[in-house]
């Protein structure tokens, strides 16, 4: 196995919705994991996303998501 790094790219929208999706589900307790490391890695990106997004302190963000989750839905 290589240990190199891995880069994902991802439109601003689908790591919005992504984002949003993981620390809801984060803060509920609920990810959906069977071994403790997949809680690692989820952390790991949500970590890179929280420091990636501005959209998270911004005060409109709900319409942020709304918006995202609409153009994501529409691209297909």
């Amino acid at each position: 196995m290589n240990d190199g790094e891995v880069t994902l790219k991802l439109s601003k929208a689908e790591a919005l919705v992504f984002f949003e999706w993981l620390s809801r589900t984060d803060n509920a307790e609920a990810l959906p994991v069977e071994d403790p490391s997949e809680r690692q890695v989820l952390w790991r990106i949500e970590s890179q996303l929280e420091k990636a997004l501005v959209e998270p302190l911004r005060p409109d963000y709900e319409d942020l998501v709304t918006a995202a989750r609409r153009q994501v839905r529409e691209a297909g």
